[in-house]
């Protein structure tokens, strides 16, 4: 089989296995969608898989966010780029099977209990804890880039700017890549 179909680790049933069920694990986890997980997709990719490098995970998160399409195509990108196009099955099914069987039962759920105290308290508590699963994934995110001062001045600039500004983001990213191409940032 062509071996950029099967990526750099094949398609080997236990790398396909563990990123299917790690996958899966944390599809559990992603409040805030599965952007909010990154972090422990780059402990386990990276750190303790070996299978990417940091600047191999930033690059393929960074092009999936910059494709049209949901937010959720990253996972995709990291799947390739572990075992091909097998990884993009495990790694996709292993990130959506989950969470949406579980979403879909606690919607039902929640309709029918709206007004219940437990179910009004359940989703205010929410709010913090994706706001800090976004938090921990920017960080982990400028782990590449860390070293640079205009790479990281351009984080406070990209939250003023979203926060401040009727700005589209696109225009925020087209200003990183220009920062990036032109060497300020990177």
């Amino acid at each position: 089989m062509n071996a950029v179909l099967l990526g750099p680790h094949g398609a080997d049933l236990a790398v396909l296995w563990s990123l299917f069920s790690h996958f899966a694990m944390l599809s559990l986890l992603a409040i805030g969608g599965a952007i909010a997980t990154a972090p422990d997709m780059q402990r386990y990719l990276v750190v303790e898989k070996g299978w990417l490098d940091d600047g191999m995970f930033t690059d393929s998160v960074a092009i999936a966010q910059a494709a049209p399409g949901p937010n959720v195509l990253f996972v995709a990108v990291l799947g390739w780029n572990v075992a091909g196009l097998a990884g993009v099955v495990a790694a996709t099914v292993g990130s959506l099977l989950p969470s949406t069987t579980l979403a879909l039962s606690a919607t039902r759920w929640g309709d029918a209990r709206r007004d219940s105290r437990a179910v009004r308290a359940f989703t205010a508590g929410l709010a913090p804890l994706t706001l800090g699963l976004l938090l921990a994934t920017g960080w982990v995110l400028t782990e590449p880039s860390r070293d640079h001062v205009g790479a990281m001045l351009l984080v406070p600039l990209t939250v003023f700017g979203l926060l401040r500004t009727q700005l589209s983001p696109v225009w925020l990213v087209a200003g990183g890549a220009l920062a990036g191409a032109l060497g300020w940032a990177g």
